[in-house]
């Protein structure tokens, strides 16, 4: 048994697919596959189900690949644990962060990475949540930026801000010249919502539970309109389409010619942002450096948090 075949079963795992997972491992199919089936034969346990179009981990599969996972884990850690006795920051970051965060706090996170840990590159990926969450558990991320709530996945959790909601609405509409809105008042209107995936929808109907009903019956498709990114959505608040409710780093820092932005009134609702990371991971330094940059960033009008 080696680290390069309990690699390959992972990446078969993570992949479903055989070619794909030499891909992913730059390797040809072949070499991959007679390695598996090398392993499967050493440990006599038939470790995937062979068939169709996707390869799926039989029950017993399903532990082996994740030990396996942890064992490339622990051989990783002993890389880091020298590379930290020459420089505990040195090698790049995997850092993954969902759709709602990312465009908004990126550009000064990785400024102020650059300028803090130059010798610490980030390696970046936006995904939902869930994927999120599958990465993290295989060890294809170091950690990642995400909303809470999320299902609790044995990941060691630091709190980064608290962050307000604000209810985009068309300049014309009557409700733009008001100072504050209340969760209430929405009930009368058109909203327009992120698509089925995305946590910040979650929390929007948690706000306005009323509008749940409309992504289930046909009468919802003319009620509201799903998008595939907060941007695309405000797009259509400046056509006049709706309102829609945004997370307070995403409003423009300048005023804006067809949109405005009012806060709620209160109880304001906001969302919990933090830094997750597996427990395994040993690069220490790395995960304060992070929420350092992270801190370090303008965030207007959140409130920062620390343990």
């Amino acid at each position: 048994m080696t680290l390069t075949e309990l690699r390959y079963i992972v990446a078969v795992a993570r992949e479903r697919h055989f070619g794909r997972a030499a891909e992913a491992c730059f390797v040809s199919q072949p070499t991959l596959s007679v390695a598996i089936k090398k392993l499967e034969e050493e440990l006599d346990v038939k470790i995937f189900e062979r068939g169709g179009n996707e390869v799926s981990a039989t029950p017993l599969g399903e532990d082996i690949v994740r030990q396996a996972q942890q064992v490339i884990e622990m051989a990783q850690g002993i890389r880091e644990i020298a590379k930290r006795g020459k420089d505990p920051l040195s090698g790049p970051l995997r850092l993954g962060l969902i759709y709602t965060i990312g465009p908004y706090l990126l550009p000064d996170l990785v400024r102020n990475t650059i300028a803090r840990t130059p010798q610490m590159p980030l390696m970046l990926q936006e995904q939902f949540t869930v994927r999120l969450l599958d990465m993290l558990r295989l060890g294809e991320l170091d950690c990642a930026i995400m909303a809470e709530p999320f299902p609790d996945a044995g990941l060691a959790v630091a709190p980064l801000y608290d962050e307000p909601f604000m209810v985009a609405v068309p300049k014309t509409h009557p409700l733009a010249k008001m100072k504050r809105i209340s969760a209430e008042r929405l009930k009368q209107e058109t909203m327009l919502l992120l698509g089925t995936g995305h946590c910040f929808r979650d929390q929007v109907l948690e706000v306005c539970p009323e509008f749940a009903r409309f992504s289930s019956d046909a009468e919802g498709i003319k009620k509201s309109f799903e998008g595939s990114s907060l941007e695309t959505i405000k797009h259509m608040v400046a056509a006049g389409m709706g309102l829609t409710v945004v997370p307070q780093l995403s409003v423009p820092a300048e005023a804006q010619t067809h949109v405005v932005y009012i806060p709620f009134e209160d109880p304001v609702p906001t969302r919990r942002v933090v830094l997750a990371w597996r427990r395994s991971f040993t690069r220490y330094e790395a995960i304060a450096a992070l929420r350092n940059a992270v801190y370090a960033c303008k965030l207007p009008g959140v409130t920062r948090l620390s343990d």
